[in-house]
């Protein structure tokens, strides 16, 4: 049975976020839970050319890289069922069109230990697509997010943004990729000159 089937049957669909819909979902939801999805890990390997950069200075955003020992820590949300055609429709622009993703079917795990595990939809960028920029060193990644900005702001406010998120709702959580990024862009500003817009 398809997932969408299933959310029609039970009235609602969950997404599940692991980067700028952690802090910036956008669309219609009735409740939010921080949890984990196993089997994959957060990188900074694929490029964007419209939300974080442009097609001179790609930004570098987060996508999800298919590992049997990792997990990654973000955001369900539960979409009931008379939000979901437009939700999907904004996400479908948003993530697919503009993005390069494209969906799975996931297992959520919520940080709560009293609630069950649910099926959430998520959005990968794979190695086919045409922005994907693939791997790099920290310090790499780092220059290449202090340098780019796009039509929803700069990049260095969507690294900040979700290291930030991970330190205020996962903090027993070491995410050894997103900080040591985040450390690499700390060194190129040592002053502090870096400011985020509320």
């Amino acid at each position: 049975m398809k997932l969408i089937d299933m959310a029609h049957e039970k009235n609602s669909l969950w997404i599940f976020g692991y980067g700028s819909l952690v802090w910036k979902p956008d669309f219609a939801y009735k409740r939010r839970k921080v949890g984990y999805i196993k089997g994959y890990k957060r990188r900074f390997w694929h490029g964007d050319d419209f939300h974080r950069g442009d097609k001179e200075k790609p930004g570098r955003v987060a996508t999800l890289v298919e590992d049997e020992e990792a997990c990654t820590w973000g955001v369900a949300y539960e979409v009931p069922e008379s939000h979901m055609e437009e939700s999907l429709q904004y996400l479908n622009v948003r993530e697919v069109m503009m993005g390069g993703y494209i969906t799975e079917i996931v297992e959520f795990v919520p940080k709560e230990k009293s609630h069950t595990p649910l099926l959430a939809l998520v959005y990968i960028a794979t190695s086919d697509n045409p922005i994907y920029l693939g791997p790099a060193s920290d310090v790499e990644i780092a220059a290449q997010i202090s340098i780019s900005s796009g039509k929803t702001g700069h990049n260095i406010e969507y690294l900040l943004r979700l290291a930030e998120f991970m330190r205020l709702c996962c903090p027993e959580v070491e995410d050894e990729h997103l900080f040591s990024i985040e450390a690499a862009l700390l060194k190129i500003f040592p002053h502090g000159e870096i400011t985020l817009s509320a």
